[in-house]
């Protein structure tokens, strides 16, 4: 393929050497990886934020040296829990239904309250 020239697909500029070259150097293929990583990564990084503030705000309904706590929803939502998102959900034997974010877990209680729980550590991972 003589006399078509190749471009950088980062900055255009005309490539040389190698026919199956892509960058003219490594700073365009970094700048080039960067940008299109940062597309991917930016949803990551907006879900993982969420369930960090979702565990934050379980932990917050738990006293101190407790294992459990209870909470009306109303009190999570008003500290901006999303419950559209969480890690996991437990089945008890019972069969009540636990959804989890990370170690922290609620259940649904009668009317609006919620029975809030942490698991204990051989437990989780």
């Amino acid at each position: 393929m003589k006399g078509v020239e190749r471009q950088c697909i980062q900055c255009g500029h005309v490539l040389r050497g190698r026919v199956d070259k892509k960058f003219c150097d490594d700073a365009c293929r970094n700048a080039y990886n960067n940008r299109k990583n940062t597309d991917d990564l930016h949803c990551i990084r907006m879900v993982n934020t969420i369930l960090r503030k979702n565990r934050r705000i379980l932990a917050g309904v738990i006293p101190a040296g407790a294992s459990l706590g209870k909470c009306p929803r109303r009190q999570l939502v008003q500290q901006g829990f999303n419950f559209s998102y969480h890690t996991r959900h437990y089945v008890n034997r019972k069969g009540d239904v636990y959804t989890f974010c990370y170690e922290y877990g609620y259940l649904h209680l009668k009317g609006e309250w919620l029975l809030v729980v942490k698991q204990a550590e051989k437990q989780v991972c």
